[in-house]
């Protein structure tokens, strides 16, 4: 029996990882291999599941000591999003890192090789457990085609240009994507130069966006990560069919998003 086949828990876990990844593939997100998600699982294995015996040692580029011993699920390199939504077990993998922070194991069920964004989704779990505590799990990465578009326009790589515009589409995008979105220029996918940057944003975001590349989100739930780009893509689209209708969407004032934040306990408007 797989450790996910005797693991409720586990399994309900795995499971909404491949909900979300479903979504990522009917929105048009994950073209071919496109993007990746990891999740911290450690609480949700007993003591004999996560002293599994490895069945492949693989080193990390760097030390993560927040997050040494840690448990996770991730999407593998290669594999489409589409085939994680029907069969995640054999698209994605259960690591364990080492003691050390420096290297991790691969220990269920097969072995699957992770993304090889790992190393940068790893460096971020390891910031996000370090800062923010134990609550912020996920890292949901991918390729929403509408926000994407916006990043190859100088303007909207301003800091809190595009952020603000995004907000001023919709109420519901200031509610519930609260803190904004963080812009990081282009570096090289899957390098620890973007993990960096990436990092470095996530101190005032949880929504990332990626120069001519795509979107990260992390949170608490996997679902709360897709949520967050779902409705920045409808912001987007908003603003798009505006243009596309010959005109500049007025959006909403700094005094119509300033009457949302008692009402709904948000941070305040930042300039």
């Amino acid at each position: 029996m797989s450790i996910v086949e005797s693991n409720c828990t586990l399994a309900a876990r795995v499971a909404e990882i491949a909900e979300v990844a479903g979504y990522l593939w009917e929105r048009g997100w994950a073209e071919r291999n496109g993007g990746n998600i990891s999740v911290n699982v450690t609480d949700l294995l007993t003591r004999e599941e996560a002293e599994l015996p490895a069945l492949e040692t693989r080193h990390l580029p760097r030390r993560l000591p927040a997050v040494a011993k840690h448990l996770f699920f991730v999407t593998g390199t290669g594999k489409r999003m589409r085939d994680v939504a029907r069969r995640p077990m054999e698209n994605g993998a259960i690591i364990r890192l080492h003691p050390s922070g420096e290297a991790y194991d691969i220990i269920a069920d097969r072995i699957i090789s992770p993304t090889s964004e790992l190393p940068s989704h790893l460096a971020m779990h390891d910031y996000m457990r370090a800062v923010r505590g134990e609550n912020t799990k996920v890292v949901c990465h991918t390729h929403p085609t509408d926000l994407i578009a916006l990043t190859h326009h100088a303007r909207f790589l301003q800091p809190g240009v595009l952020g603000q515009l995004l907000w001023s589409m919709i109420p519901e995008t200031r509610i519930i994507v609260p803190r904004g979105v963080g812009i990081v220029p282009y570096e090289i996918p899957g390098s620890l130069a973007l993990a960096n940057a990436t990092i470095k944003a996530l101190a005032d975001h949880d929504v990332i966006l990626w120069e001519k590349h795509g979107c990260l989100a992390v949170g608490e739930e996997v679902i709360e990560t897709f949520d967050m780009i779902d409705t920045l893509s409808k912001s987007a689209q908003i603003y798009l069919c505006a243009r596309a209708a010959g005109f500049e969407p007025a959006g909403m004032s700094k005094e119509q998003l300033e009457g949302l934040v008692p009402v709904f306990h948000l941070p305040p408007w930042q300039d």
